[in-house]
């Protein structure tokens, strides 16, 4: 019997439309366990709505996503697709971690209580679990000492550290990063990288859409460069970056290399 395991993450065929804009166009990729993909492409090339679709915030006009061989958003029957309720789709996406470009922090909670809000709400554990946990995972960002400290209190690049920790505090199966240096200070990014690269070394399952060519370069197993709804080519860093098959991925590194 094949041990083999499929992806963890699948995308088969996607396609999503507003009115009459189609942003994906029909798209596939398959993410494995512990591994990290890298997206590149230009502005409006869809990457920012594959992620977003990946956790069913954007319904799919066609296709389908799976993770750990779960479909998202939908249930099979037969050859037909059924759209989850609400309650079923939040439950599905406590496994799957999104930090966003612009850290969506709750103002109010102070850097625990962010970090602890979902684990004690959505997963029921308790508090002293959780404040356990995101002892852990704050000292792992380093940003022990600001657990006390209310979001306007930080720096961008330490709101971002303490959104990462929060994505983590679900223990999700995969984490998406949507473009997570790209409101920062230019001083503030290396220290966001760097905490994605030490995720990546610990084995975790990560996409992230990024205009960081050096950290794509430096830390990802897949580089998948998109353009106008569609991959346009995925391969090894060195195969995507040095020696681009496609004009229009040659045309787009040459502008940012």
């Amino acid at each position: 019997m094949s041990t083999e395991r499929g992806p963890m993450v699948d995308i088969r065929g996607v396609h999503k439309s507003f009115g009459p804009l189609e942003v994906l166009r029909g798209v596939d990729l398959q993410v494995r366990a512990g591994e990290v993909t890298v997206i590149l492409g230009p502005s409006g090339s869809g990457k920012s709505t594959l992620l977003r679709s990946i956790n069913h915030l954007e319904r799919l006009n066609r296709g389908y996503v799976s993770i750990d061989g779960e479909l998202i958003g939908y249930r099979r029957s037969g050859n037909k697709l059924h759209e989850l309720k609400e309650r079923d789709v939040l439950k599905q996406r406590t496994h799957i971690g999104f930090v966003f470009q612009n850290f969506n922090l709750f103002p109010h909670l102070t850097v625990v209580e962010n970090v602890i809000e979902a684990p004690v709400s959505a997963l029921g554990r308790t508090r002293r679990a959780a404040l356990e946990q995101a002892d852990v995972l704050l000292t792992r960002v380093g940003l022990a000492d600001k657990a006390d400290a209310y979001p306007r209190q930080l720096s961008g690049g330490q709101q971002q550290r303490v959104a990462i920790a929060r994505a983590l505090a679900l223990e999700p199966k995969v984490l998406l990063f949507d473009e997570p240096t790209s409101a920062l200070d230019p001083e503030l990014v290396g220290e966001v990288l760097d905490v994605l690269k030490d995720l990546a070394r610990t084995g975790t399952t990560m996409i992230v859409v990024t205009h960081e060519v050096g950290f794509a370069r430096e830390v990802a197993d897949t580089v998948v460069f998109m353009d106008d709804g569609l991959v346009v080519e995925a391969g090894r860093p060195s195969d995507v970056l040095d020696a681009p098959r496609h004009e229009r991925t040659r045309a787009f590194l040459s502008k940012v290399l």
